[in-house]
């Protein structure tokens, strides 16, 4: 007698949609239509991911780092032009916390990476720094993104220590996500898995928030010849 399928048992598609991620569609269709425990889910599930540009282990942490100078100029910024000050005391805790760990983090990795560590791009967080409100779910919205961001790219690191040092990233990540959806109201752990993302996909996505930017470029005004009479 054939097994239940994923399909009849994942209602909420919760296993659908990680498996999604992980293994892409086509292949997360093919395992929701075959009998759980069957030798073709099984088979499924032994065979490798499809693999997308790969990068090194270098090439990952560099992307890490300037995912984290992002956030962390995002903080920064802020808290200098004062919308942190002005926040109720538990948000500014919360701000205030955060800032602090992603600077940390930029340190750390600036480290790890030594000469090969890249200088920051520039940013233009486009006014979200600039109110309570856009800060918020500006913020909330980055501790999440960076959750499934190193939950994407801590598997692909071929060093274990560096791998471990991503999942204890991770971690910490993943209490500023939930303190963060908790000073705003929101469920801190909405879903039972979350769904990692790819390197590309999270490029993407902050390139769609158009954050970085070029060089600000400066013109030198001319002074104005000096009167002489």
């Amino acid at each position: 007698m054939t097994g239940p399928t994923l399909a009849e048992v994942d209602r909420d598609e919760a296993l659908s949609e990680a498996l999604a991620g992980f293994y892409g569609t086509t292949r997360a269709e093919f395992l929701r239509t075959s009998a759980l425990g069957g030798a073709a889910m099984v088979g499924a599930l032994l065979a490798p991911a499809p693999a997308a540009a790969a990068l090194d282990d270098v090439g990952i942490l560099q992307f890490a780092l300037r995912f984290e100078h992002m956030q962390a100029g995002f903080y920064t910024e802020a808290e200098q032009i004062g919308t942190i000050g002005h926040m109720i005391p538990r948000k500014q805790q919360c701000a205030r916390v955060l800032g602090a760990h992603e600077r940390a983090h930029v340190e750390i990795i600036k480290h790890v990476l030594g000469r090969k560590a890249e200088p920051p791009p520039f940013f233009n967080y486009r006014g979200t720094t600039e109110t309570d409100g856009g800060f918020t779910r500006t913020a909330v919205a980055m501790e999440d993104l960076t959750v499934a961001l190193l939950t994407g790219i801590a598997p692909q690191v071929d060093d274990r220590n560096l791998t471990a040092a991503l999942f204890s990233l991770l971690t910490v990540e993943a209490r500023h996500a939930s303190w963060a959806r908790n000073i705003v109201g929101t469920t801190p752990a909405p879903d039972a898995l979350d769904q990692p993302r790819s390197l590309p996909d999270v490029r993407g996505v902050i390139r769609s928030t158009r954050f970085i930017v070029r060089r600000p470029r400066t013109t030198r005004q001319r002074a104005d010849p000096q009167m002489t009479g």
